[in-house]
Formats: C-alpha cells, sequence, structure tokens
C-alpha cells in the first residue's frame, strides 16, 4: 500500500502545552497510527516558528487540529493558523479541518465565526444529523444518518463561506460538519472530534477552566463510557459508536479520498 505523507498543523501554543495541555497533533498522530492506511505524519508549529510553504512538499494532505486557546480563530492571535491554511489552500493541498479547524476554514474562505448561543457544548455531540448533502457526501459514507461523537467547544460557524456546503447540523450548533471545493481548495471538517476518544475529552475538560455544569460527573461519564454502556447513554452516546472503527468515520474516508487525489 502506498505510504500517505499528512502534515499536522499544532493550533496549541507553546505555552498551552507548556502548563499541561497535550500537544492537539498527538491525537491524530494516535489515531491514524492505529488505522490500515499507512501514513507518515509531520508537524508544523505556527504558534512557534513561521510556517514555510516548502514544508508542503511531498504533503498528500494537511490536518488542522482543534486548540485550547482562548481566543477565536479569526483574532489576530490566530493569525499564523490562517496563514498557514492560506498557505495550503494555494498549493492545492487537500485539508482536513477538526473543530478549530473548521472554525479556521470558515474564516479564511470568507464566513464567520463566533460563540454558540446556547454555550459550550462539551462530552460528547448529541443527534448529529446529516444534511441532504451530507447523505451523498464521501465523508459521511458508513455513518448513521443520526449519530454522536465526542466535542468541546464554544464558539461555532456562523455565516458559512460562499459555495460551502453544510454536511451535518445538531440542535445545538446548525453547520456541525462542512465540506468546500472550489478552485484549488479541496475542504472537510468536522466541529467534533473523530481524532479524539471520549477519555481525551475527559482530560481536556479536566483543564478547562469553561464553567460546565455537572463537571465531575460528565468526567467520570466520559472516563467509562467507552466500555459502559449505562455511562454512554447518560452522554447521549453508546458504546459502539465510540469504538475506534465508528468514531474515525470520517478521517478513514479523508484519507481514501487524498489518496484517489494523489498524483501518480
Amino acid at each position: 500500500m502506498t505510504e500517505q505523507k499528512i502534515l499536522i498543523v499544532e493550533s496549541n501554543t507553546p505555552d498551552l502545552i507548556s502548563n499541561g495541555y497535550r500537544p492537539a497533533a498527538d491525537y491524530f498522530i494516535t489515531t491514524f497510527g492505529a488505522l490500515d492506511e499507512p501514513v507518515t505524519c509531520s508537524v508544523t508549529r505556527p504558534y512557534e516558528a513561521a510556517f514555510k510553504v516548502e514544508e508542503l512538499e511531498g504533503i498528500d494532505g494537511v490536518v488542522f487540529t482543534g486548540s485550547s486557546v482562548d481566543w477565536s480563530c479569526d483574532s489576530k492571535q490566530a493569525a499564523p493558523l490562517r496563514n498557514t491554511m492560506l498557505h495550503a489552500f494555494k498549493n492545492g493541498v487537500p485539508v482536513w479541518g477538526s473543530c478549530n479547524g473548521l472554525h479556521l476554514a470558515g474564516v479564511v474562505l470568507g464566513g464567520s465565526v463566533g460563540a454558540s448561543p446556547n454555550g459550550i457544548e462539551v462530552g460528547v455531540s448529541r443527534e448529529i444529523r446529516k444534511t441532504g448533502a451530507g447523505k451523498k457526501h464521501a465523508m459521511l459514507a458508513g455513518r448513521e444518518d443520526i449519530y454522536a461523537m465526542p466535542c468541546i467547544h464554544l464558539d461555532e460557524i456562523k455565516r458559512l463561506p460562499l459555495d460551502a456546503f453544510i454536511l451535518a447540523e445538531n440542535d445545538h450548533s446548525p453547520v456541525q460538519a462542512f465540506g468546500y471545493s472550489s478552485g484549488d481548495v479541496d475542504f472537510w471538517g468536522t466541529q467534533y472530534h473523530p481524532e479524539c476518544t471520549a477519555l481525551t475529552i475527559a482530560e481536556e475538560l479536566k483543564l478547562s477552566s469553561k464553567h460546565v455544569v455537572n463537571k465531575a460527573a460528565l468526567v467520570n461519564d466520559l472516563k467509562w463510557s467507552h466500555d459502559d454502556p449505562i455511562a454512554a447513554e447518560r452522554l447521549g452516546t453508546t458504546c459502539k459508536e465510540l469504538q475506534l472503527s465508528v468514531r474515525t468515520s470520517e478521517l478513514r474516508n479523508w484519507l481514501k479520498h487524498i489518496k484517489v487525489k494523489k498524483p501518480h
């Protein structure tokens, strides 16, 4: 099998990581390593050093991770990430975005983001619904029409970029996933985290300063939900949905997608 080369854009700052947050790139490295597709990952850190376009040489796809920073992706502080994404788009490299990566694409492509009026969505994103476009799109192939996924976010897409298409939604946020394919830009992304386990979200939540109702109980359910059907049910999901083979559906579909696009 042909090995795919993925560049992961670390979206946590050095300060966050030094204060105990795990590098967000690690979640993708671990997840890609557990899948059947042979993948080699490299990491770029725009918050540490300016991105160089030479880093895209030989790269089949670029991943923009989630982030635990306090600012929105349209802020001055996030300029290094926006600049990196612009380089990826201008060079025609397929891009994946999770959570902050999705919001970032929304801004870079001409849309807008802002805090959800429903507050933080954390633990599991419940009752995500495929849209009409989502039912036909390769990103959600194999997904049930209604599903749940690990998540943690406050911001959401407020205005979708022109030519973008919503693939999934729920009652908390009208854009849980979107795609964009126009000109050189090839983007897929989700507001939820297919690269993260429920336990991952629990660990992130323990570090977060954001107010969450019944935080201790939520952390405990996340900790055990992979194997405990009652804990999973309280979160609005099932143990099956949290297993690697189901949870990573979108990422496995993206790897297949970029393999087809890869020059031969």
